[in-house]
């Protein structure tokens, strides 16, 4: 059988009663609503239960399956230690996803568990659906550092794992929305936290899952938004499914989104498989922005091109412009796929006789030596955005008043530990975050003595 459905719930854990103490009550839209899901969960009589969780064991570079027979969990992290559930796992499901996966090469499967208690973004659903259905298994699945077509993939190899094995199953997509709605709120206002519920739930209710992919990275983090990779293994999951689409109900009181959505299932649609759709808008995208381009991207690209396919240094090619070839400065070369940062190395001062050998050298890094992302493969290339930054030289400061994140960068230094990072930055708005990031990056302490700060502009290709 195919999925039956799908459905997108929150997670707060003032929703138990035994943790709210009655604050529950001031939610009372989204108790409602979720238990309509757990109603309509029960009348589907599903085999199993799929729950992708943002608070589920987590990796940057896989996608992690939960391992074993059961699992149990409570509340007791929330001052609720009498409270506890059981669930026992469909091991085949998991191992069929599992398999799938390594026959592509996917990164998703049982290794590496952290923690086997049932996490309070699992707990919570399973909560609800326990009043009303219990003759059922469960696949907890976290998710990664990737970015929204790799959630996507996997939620369609969930799919084909449901149908190959006949299992008949729901998928639960648990995530809060922006954490950041009002000023008295946990964790404080952001402007793009109410602008993101507001589109976030407008997708769920016309079912438009090509929205779900097409956030902007950093609109989502300034929103501090928590679900979204989860929807979007939703939505992977339903590729190519007709659905019925409706926002039960949207709350945030407390400062945090919670969405409540059902997509029941009613046939196939081939103009719904959003997953291939979004491949080909972003690589349209990417091409168009390629024909703009001046001699520093083209040569920062052609040198990531060159070295991911025949796995040597582009040879510096004839043509390019006199001042990068008599001038020399550090530079920086950055990649990002879909909106993602994809890689980032570069050198604070010139180590090579001209900016174009600069440009060269530290593209090879970028795509291959950044130890936050694995080498860059040659199917990422039609889709990769590259900038370069030509560092000026840098100037001593005295004091951080004389820092501005949009015009300087800045490099803090203490010993021989040194940290760097550039200017015009997404998510980095004040001198604060500037500075607390480069002593991050060079392990120094921000009021640690002997640590000095010195200031750069510089010059972006994009």
């Amino acid at each position: 059988m195919a999925l039956q459905a799908a459905f997108v719930v929150p997670h707060p854990p003032l929703i138990i009663p035994a943790v709210g103490r009655g604050k529950e009550e001031l939610i009372r839209a989204t108790i409602d609503s979720y238990d309509e899901v757990a109603r309509q969960i029960a009348a589907l009589e599903p085999q199993t239960i799929i729950v992708t969780s943002p608070h589920a064991t987590a990796y940057r570079d896989s996608f992690h399956i939960s391992p074993g027979t059961s699992a149990h969990g409570d509340m007791r992290r929330f001052d609720a230690p009498d409270t506890d559930l059981t669930c026992t796992y469909d091991t085949e499901l998991a191992n069929r996803i599992s398999t799938l996966a390594a026959a592509e090469d996917f990164p998703a499967g049982t290794e590496g568990e952290r923690d086997p208690s049932i996490d309070h973004g699992t707990y919570i659903p399973l909560y609800f659906v326990d009043k009303f259905y219990r003759d059922y298994e469960v696949v907890r699945i976290g998710l990664s550092g990737y970015g929204p077509l790799e959630h996507y993939h996997l939620g369609q190899i969930i799919a084909q794992a449901v149908e190959e094995i006949d299992r008949r199953a729901v998928l639960v997509a648990s995530g809060d929305l922006s954490h950041k709605l009002t000023h008295d709120g946990p964790y404080g206002f952001a402007a793009e936290g109410p602008v993101f519920d507001g589109q976030i739930t407008e997708a769920m209710a016309q079912g438009d899952f090509l929205r779900i992919l097409g956030f902007d990275e950093g609109f989502c983090d300034k929103a501090a938004e928590c679900g979204l990779r989860s929807f979007q293994i939703m939505a992977g999951a339903l590729d190519g499914k007709s659905v019925d689409a409706r926002l039960l109900s949207y709350e945030g009181p407390f400062g945090v989104g919670y969405a409540v959505a059902s997509f029941i299932v009613t046939g196939d649609d081939d103009a719904r498989r959003f997953g291939a759709r979004y491949e080909d808008e972003q690589r349209a995208r990417v091409q168009a922005a390629r024909a703009d381009e001046d001699a520093y991207v083209t040569l920062a690209r052609a040198s990531v091109e060159h070295f991911v396919r025949e796995h040597t240094p582009l040879p510096r090619p004839d043509g390019l412009p006199d001042d990068m070839l008599t001038q020399r400065a550090g530079v920086f070369v950055s990649l990002h796929e879909h909106g993602r940062l994809r890689g980032c190395i570069g050198t604070i001062g010139p180590v090579t006789p001209c900016i174009a050998d600069e440009i060269i050298r530290n593209g090879i890094s970028a795509c291959s030596e950044d130890p936050r992302f694995d080498p860059v493969r040659p199917d990422e290339l039609d889709q990769l955005e590259t900038s370069v930054d030509v560092l000026g030289e840098a100037e001593d400061i005295d004091s951080t008043d004389e820092l501005d994140p949009q015009r300087y960068g800045v490099i803090v230094s203490n010993g021989g530990r040194r940290g760097l990072l550039l200017p015009m930055l997404d998510g980095v708005d004040t001198v604060e975050e500037q500075v607390e990031i480069a002593c991050r990056k060079a392990g120094i302490s921000p009021h640690e003595p002997g640590t000095t700060l010195q200031r750069f502009e510089v010059v972006r290709h994009e």
